[in-house]
């Protein structure tokens, strides 16, 4: 496995990073966050990502998309993390069109892929409930038949994005009980459904999630998306992928938050000299290269390990996901430490990327469950 971009890709990642440079600076988050936005993403902005082509990189190209990899979504979310742009594509092009994409009838692809690929639909996944700890199979909401259909209970909770949602993929039982991965089905439900109760919330770092509540709703036999009882896999690759996705954006936001410390630390006097040349600081902005570095060696692994098909794929997305977690996080910590005071101030960006470190590092698994679970995979 050659752990470097293609041509192809190293052409993107510099379309995407000049793209998102001059059109999704920073401050567009802090207008964001400011003006309370419900949403807390721009419709705008992801039109013009569309435009471009990067929400549709997953899709087949019989939908419209590009038909391309995860190694080429992972350059775009680099870029994307490097201004904190809080567009869903996490949601929307990873976790809602990826279960589509793996297991949607021919009739939800043709609809709801299309729709995404041009920026017009947005899917999100209602898997998380209280108490779950990132345990995917942890889920009471029931899936009972009805009517030749299904009727739908329970409650889901940190739901990404889910006030923009024109639709939503439901984990419920239709089998089974308590923790166990057998009889867990999946369900695309129009947002706007009666007995759908959605809950906006905002996240710590200013992005929009939602508690949802399931009120008997009433689906068709066809909203279910692969066969009844056998969502576990889908679900469970679907968020390994999105976990990949997640450390792209993660890797792309601690390498800006490196490079401005950097500049910081070269052009910051103390005694007359930058403080970029006392020994205590040299040293620890060593130890931040080689986290990013690390991090990212982690990431390009198992974005190739995807698109190969790799066995060893999802002992190498927990191995990405504990790396980031705890880098992003450390370097963020750095990043305000070596700024000074200043860098606890809303004047800076610094306390931005701070916020986004610690949600990303509990979605889809906090470093310590991932280590946990890498060493499970790894037969240890």
């Amino acid at each position: 496995m050659q752990l470097v971009l293609t041509e192809d890709q190293e052409l993107l990642a510099k379309t995407a990073l000049d793209f998102v440079r001059e059109q999704s600076p920073v401050s567009r988050v802090r207008a964001l966050r400011d003006a309370s936005d419900p949403l807390g993403f721009s419709k705008p902005f992801w039109k013009e990502m569309a435009e471009l082509g990067w929400v549709g990189i997953l899709v087949p190209e019989e939908q419209g998309g590009a038909g391309m990899g995860l190694a080429e979504l992972a350059v775009v979310m680099e870029a994307l993390g490097r201004n904190l742009a809080p567009e869903p594509m996490l949601s929307t092009v990873l976790l809602g069109g990826g279960l589509i994409a793996a297991a949607g009838s021919e009739a939800q692809r043709a609809e709801w892929l299309t729709g995404i690929a041009a920026g017009e639909r947005f899917v999100s996944v209602a898997y998380q409930e209280a108490r779950s700890r990132y345990d995917l199979a942890a889920v009471d909401a029931t899936a009972t038949s009805s009517g030749g259909g299904y009727r739908l209970e329970g409650e889901k909770i940190q739901v990404l994005d889910a006030a923009a949602a024109d639709g939503l993929i439901v984990s419920a039982r239709t089998g089974g009980s308590g923790r166990d991965r057998d009889g867990l089905s999946l369900f695309l439900v129009a947002a706007n459904a009666n007995g759908v109760e959605i809950e906006p919330q905002q996240r710590v770092d200013f992005r929009g999630a939602a508690n949802v509540a399931l009120r008997g709703v009433e689906v068709d036999a066809s909203a279910r998306l692969g066969a009844e009882g056998e969502g576990y896999p889908l679900l469970e690759d679907a968020v390994d992928r999105a976990t990949v996705g997640l450390c792209a954006e993660m890797l792309g936001g601690m390498q800006q938050v490196f490079e401005d410390t950097i500049e910081h630390l070269k052009t910051r006097e103390q005694f007359g000299v930058p403080i970029g040349t006392f020994q205590g600081l040299k040293h620890r902005a060593a130890r931040l290269f080689m986290e990013t570095e690390l991090s990212r060696s982690a990431v390009m692994a198992a974005a190739r390990a995807a698109d190969a098909d790799d066995a060893a794929f999802p002992a190498l997305v927990s191995l990405a996901k504990a790396r980031c977690s705890d880098a992003f996080t450390e370097i963020a910590n750095e990043g305000v430490q070596m700024f000074g005071g200043v860098g606890m101030t809303d004047e800076y960006d610094l306390g931005f990327y701070m916020k986004r470190a610690r949600v990303a590092e509990m979605t889809f698994g906090d470093a310590a469950w991932h280590r946990d679970r890498w060493a499970r995979l790894r037969g240890y």
